[in-house]
């Protein structure tokens, strides 16, 4: 393409600076071959033509961007495909060739936007996203998305009036949302992301997990905990992430991500004094990704892939709930794990197929078998003994008991972005395995479980209020849903007993502006129950004679801790919040927000000998978080 304002000035003086050079060279080597000190003299003033050279380049990417933002303010011709009002921008990146990128504009298409160095032109607003593809091609060229603002511009063509995350919402920080400058390191692009987090409640039960619910441990009315209220605040969640982006090949694409923030405690931590709390591991993957054959393929620890998704397939794109608490919402359903994940779009990317093999674990309830030692062994009713897992030794927590397992997880989804909503449906099949010892003869027993779910964004006013659906149910996946629900307990022989477990959620997200968030949810996970009785004994999961005598009376000698407390097992856990975000300042050095939310669990339980006790838990939140990168 002619760039007029070439052929000026700048373009005449850079031209003759490069013919002298073309004829220095030869000079100076001839010449040095005779007179050294000349030659120093020569090698110094070509130093100083190539800093000229490189000033003069510099300037005229200068150039071209204050001319491509002087057309922006007089107004100009529509993008292409935009449908709306856009401004077409087209700048020379450092180097001296054209970027592309996509630039929102509230209320209307992404435009063609310039890319200098890295940068993109303009900054993204909430707005709406019109399919790209007319102006670039189907397929993105590998600058607009490595060197990109935006999380990926292939997720941005779906064009489902869903549209990727706003970087600033919480929802996007939650699923590891970047910044919105890009550094370089030779050809390597570095994208920075996290924030500072200061958050606090108060609640009316004393649970002692801080901002993160654990609705097991929520008391019944036996426990003094249940009327005693309680506040805290921590900064713990505070969260820090790093890309790294380099072009393969002209259509192929890696990247490195890393996220982590200070959510785990060591043996030394302590709410007394240094409240030292310590880095742990929340996502470190690897992905490739290839524009030509529209694949991509993910290795390392991220979001399991029946988290649900905003728009196809796409790493950092899953639908998380605006939520301060760290838990996230009862029903919803996560993990953050290992895995090797294969992922093809069609149909222009809005049709997407992935599968994944995903790090297993399994979740046993053991009521009613006694421990038979302190690395995973239960005693039968038979005499016998099951071995459910082993301590962790190592590298690896010995106060954890880590599951037997024989396979990994499988798992499959598909997604459909049509011009209205995003869709998706996906399965899982896990292989629960464990070994009995009766009369010393050992035997290995597996199960297997399977679950069955989906999700659906309904942009009811795009890009300002959206409803979200999503659900699981199945057997044996109870560990996939927020409340850590049990996914098996024994039977008579020691073999898994696979529990049935469905789990839910609804919310209705409102953005009335760009600076305020809104949201409700309600969500829901319950389990099923197996048991039997021998010998005068009751065990498993939800037994009709399990002693549920003075869960409710405070202080009940039936629930002293030598008999346990109160054990009812859990058949349900719902939850209802509201909560708003306001980001109060909003510019070049980052975004300050804060946020209050107000929630409400409550716990149904298992009817036994004593009834079915139940009990609930009250809590306002407080945040307030400063992200420099958004």
């Amino acid at each position: 393409m002619q760039i007029p304002f070439l052929s000026g000035k700048p373009a005449a003086r850079l031209a003759s600076l490069l013919m002298l050079c073309s004829v220095l060279v030869p000079v100076a080597a001839a010449w040095g071959d005779e007179d050294p000190e000349s030659l120093d003299v020569m090698e110094r003033q070509m130093a100083h033509l190539q800093e000229q050279q490189q000033a003069l380049q510099n300037e005229l990417a200068a150039m071209h961007q204050q001319i491509a933002q002087h057309r922006a303010r007089l107004g100009g011709t529509s993008a292409a495909g935009s449908g709306g009002a856009g401004h077409p921008l087209e700048v020379t990146g450092s180097g001296g060739h054209v970027r592309g990128g996509w630039v929102p504009v509230e209320g209307h298409a992404p435009q063609r936007a310039a890319v200098a160095g890295g940068e993109r032109v303009g900054r993204p607003h909430i707005g709406g996203y019109s399919d790209p593809t007319s102006e670039l091609g189907d397929q993105p060229t590998v600058e607009s998305v490595v060197a990109h603002r935006e999380e990926d511009l292939i997720s941005h063509m779906a064009n489902n009036n869903v549209g990727p995350h706003n970087r600033e919402t919480v929802g996007a920080q939650s699923a590891g949302a970047l910044g919105s400058k890009v550094f370089h390191l030779g050809p390597v692009a570095i994208i920075l992301g996290g924030f500072f987090d200061a958050a606090a409640l108060v609640e009316n039960r004393q649970v002692s997990s801080g901002i993160f619910n654990y609705w097991n441990a929520i008391p019944f009315r036996d426990s003094s905990n249940f009327h005693t209220t309680n506040f805290n605040g921590d900064a713990r969640y505070s969260r820090f992430s790093l890309m790294a982006r380099g072009q393969l090949n002209p259509h192929l694409t890696v990247a490195g991500f890393v996220e982590t923030d200070f959510g785990a405690s060591a043996e030394t931590t302590n709410p007394y004094e240094s409240n030292s709390y310590v880095p742990r591991l929340r996502q470190a993957y690897l992905t490739l990704d290839d524009s030509r054959a529209n694949t991509h393929f993910l290795i390392g620890q991220a979001w399991t892939m029946l988290t649900p998704d905003r728009v196809g397939i796409v790493p950092r794109q899953e639908s998380l709930p605006e939520t301060i608490e760290s838990s996230i919402l009862a029903g919803q359903t996560w993990s953050r794990q290992w895995q090797v994940r294969i992922v093809k779009d069609f149909l222009k990317h809005r049709l997407w197929t992935g599968l994944s093999i995903e790090n297993p674990a399994t979740i046993y309830d053991t009521t009613g078998f006694s421990a038979a030692g302190d690395n995973g062994e239960y005693s039968l009713a038979n005499g016998g003994y099951a071995k459910l897992g082993s301590n962790g030794v190592g590298l690896s927590s010995a106060t954890t008991n880590y599951s037997n397992e024989i396979a990994p997880d499988i798992i499959g989804k598909l997604a459909w972005d049509p011009a209205w909503g995003h869709y998706e449906v996906e399965g899982v099949v896990h292989f629960p395995h464990d070994r009995s010892v009766i009369n010393g003869v050992g035997e290995n027993h597996t199960a297997i479980a399977w679950g069955v779910g989906g999700s659906m964004i309904l942009p009811v006013i795009p890009h300002r209020l959206e409803v979200r659906l999503a659900g699981l149910a199945g057997k044996g996946i109870g560990r996939y849903g927020s409340v850590l629900l049990p996914d098996a307990t024994l039977r008579a022989n020691g073999a898994p007993a696979l529990l049935s477990s469905a789990q839910t959620t609804a919310g209705v997200i409102a953005h009335p502006n760009k600076v305020i968030d809104v949201y409700g949810y309600f969500g829901m996970q319950r389990s099923g129950r197996s048991y039997f009785d021998e010998d005068g004994g009751s065990y498993g999961y939800g037994n009709p004679n399990a002693d549920n005598t003075g869960c409710m009376t405070e202080g009940s000698d039936l629930n002293s801790a030598a008999l346990g407390g109160c054990t009812a097992n859990i058949r349900s856990v719902e939850e209802f919040t509201i909560g708003a975000w306001y980001r109060f300042i909003h510019g070049q050095y980052g975004t300050v927000q804060a946020g209050t939310q107000l929630a409400y669990s409550r716990v149904h339980t298992w009817g036994g000998m004593g009834g079915a006790p139940t009990t609930s838990l009250s809590e306002i939140f407080f945040d307030f978080r400063y992200l420099p990168f958004q």
